[in-house]
């Protein structure tokens, strides 16, 4: 496939005509255009529809193992250069293992260091993006210098370093996420090497193999004189060993059965001493053998950093081996998209009785840093507030917080218990959730969805039209009976990702009833924006309370 690749032209700030320089080992789309002095990598995939054109700002460059996906562009401006890794000056520099997603935009002068991800439409403009940070969708990074290893939220706007510096650490299974991220672009990237080399595809299409995905794909090393072939690993999972072996990292395995999955209690196979991928599979198929009947996963461990970079689940007790679908990280198995700064925890594949809400509070408190409780109270102290504590919880893992959890709600059943998320260095509470009440329902659908960011846990409650659920009347009734006041906010759609909310002020409420027409009547006057309920110490002057009661 011929690479579209045209020499610089000749302008008053430059006429040396410089060309690409691209590595053999490289696939760049033909529907993609290169333009100037352009350095790409091993083992570099450029995806169809991407600009990198070096014609006003330059030189740019792209190292090994990096990947630009679709409607990425990398442009510079004339004035301005970074020092690279090689201390030399260049308009837009790209390190190793990186990832510049979907219609990102690089603009020089930039700089995005080595094991970095730039999520869907974000901004990169006279910045350095520094080692192992991840940047999630739609942010603008302008004129600061990110440290290394911090995660950019989706929708950030980070254009002072106070800002910057501030940025949380990148957590385990953010790592993960990217680490996946370019597993799958070189399987793509070999993919697409071996399609347009008919000594590769010839012996696949005589096997009707219409899919890398499949079960038992026989997978072919691109480069290599040898194949690797699995009768039992998806294609997904020999990729991904390839590429731990790649790394230098180690690989190990562990089972458990259907019992002991849910509290996490792993076992250990035999250790994999392998150093081709070859010997990695037969020591994984060994491990699968002996353990058919119970969950088999499959993780990589850094050697340097003495800790995991991956764990996916290869086998289940059903007999089924790592699926059809495709491969997916641990930061990519939650319920939803992948959207969070925190671990993850499949609610259903444990048969666990708390819903997803619940888990996934779980899991954001415990990648923020937080610790987790539990109390409880019945019918009749309800109204006062005189909640107990139930056993502590020291867990450090998704699992193990929700077995507390769920002894919790069994030993205290017709009760009401509540989740607690506490920031141990400020020595407050950052969320307060109820997950069960006295008539047996755990969590119902009308509950709280918490959705942790930096120290401030927002909880989200729903409502139907303008009748309240019944966790914001609680809600409400906890906030009177304190002594606190209640006002509301409400933002429209466009500000609603600036935090730009307005205040209607004081519910000058006597009653409870008093107060609930309040808000209802603020939900309809507001209807198609965010509304939220405000609960306020009028002694302190702070807020005790911020809950999102109404959606667009």
């Amino acid at each position: 496939m011929a690479v579209r690749s045209t020499a610089a032209p000749p302008t008053p700030w430059s006429r040396s005509l410089a060309e690409a320089k691209i590595h053999e080992t490289a696939f760049v789309h033909s529907f993609s255009n290169i333009i100037g002095d352009v350095f790409i990598g091993a083992n570099v995939i450029v995806a169809p529809g991407t600009s990198i054109r070096a014609d006003e700002g330059t030189p740019f460059y792209i190292g090994e193992n990096t990947n630009i996906q679709d409607g990425v562009v990398i442009h510079g401006l004339e004035q301005g250069r970074v020092v690279g890794d090689d201390e030399q000056e260049y308009s837009v520099w790209v390190g190793k293992n990186a990832s510049i997603t979907h219609m990102a935009l690089i603009h020089g002068p930039a700089y995005v260091g080595d094991n970095s991800f730039i999520g869907f439409r974000s901004t990169v403009f006279n910045a350095r993006v520094g080692e192992g940070c991840i940047v999630m969708m739609h942010a603008l990074i302008q004129d600061v210098e990110i440290p290394p290893g911090k995660y950019v939220p989706s929708g950030a706007i980070i254009t002072t370093q106070q800002q910057a510096d501030r940025l949380p650490d990148v957590q385990d299974q953010d790592q993960e996420f990217a680490h996946h991220v370019i597993g799958i672009n070189q399987a793509l990237r070999a993919g697409y090497l071996c399609a347009a080399d008919s000594k590769c595809i010839a012996p696949i299409r005589a096997e009707k193999v219409k899919s890398y995905t499949s079960n038992k794909l026989n997978v072919i090393e691109i480069g290599r004189s040898s194949e690797v072939a699995s009768n039992s690993l998806g294609a997904e999972t020999v990729d991904q060993l390839r590429y731990l072996l790649e790394q230098g990292y180690k690989i190990g395995s562990e089972h458990v059965d259907q019992r002991r999955f849910r509290t996490g209690s792993w076992t250990s196979c035999k250790p994999i001493e392998a150093r081709t991928v070859g010997e990695a599979i037969a020591a994984l198929e060994a491990c699968l053998a002996d353990h058919s009947g119970e969950y088999v996963r499959l993780f990589g461990i850094d050697p340097k950093g003495k800790r995991r970079v991956l764990e996916t689940i290869i086998q289940r007790p059903d007999g089924v081996v790592q699926g059809s679908t495709s491969f997916k990280s641990p930061a990519s198995q939650t319920n939803g998209s992948y959207s969070s700064n925190g671990s993850s925890y499949s609610n259903g594949s444990a048969g666990g009785r708390l819903p997803a809400e619940t888990v996934q509070q779980i899991s954001q408190l415990l990648a923020g840093g937080y610790k987790i409780g539990t109390e409880h109270v019945d019918e009749r102290r309800f109204r006062t507030g005189s909640w107990n504590s139930c056993k502590p919880i020291e867990a450090s893992t998704t699992n193990e917080v929700v077995s507390a959890l769920e002894e919790c709600i069994d030993n205290h059943q017709g009760e009401y218990v509540r989740l607690i998320g506490i920031d141990p260095k400020a020595k407050r509470r950052v969320l307060e959730a109820i997950i069960q009440r006295p008539n047996g329902q755990v969590a119902p659908s009308g509950g709280q969805r918490s959705v942790v960011s930096g120290s401030t846990a927002t909880a989200t409650a729903t409502a139907t039209n303008t009748r309240l659920s019944t966790e914001v009347v609680d809600q409400i009734r906890q906030v009177l009976s304190g002594g606190y006041k209640i006002s509301i906010e409400h933002v429209d759609q466009r500000r609603f990702r600036t935090g730009s909310w307005s205040s209607t002020g004081p519910i000058a409420a006597t009653s409870e009833r008093d107060a609930i027409a309040a808000v209802e009547s603020a939900l309809a006057e507001f209807a198609g924006e965010y509304v939220r309920l405000i609960g306020i110490d009028p002694k302190a002057k702070r807020r005790v309370l911020e809950t999102i009661i109404q959606r667009p």
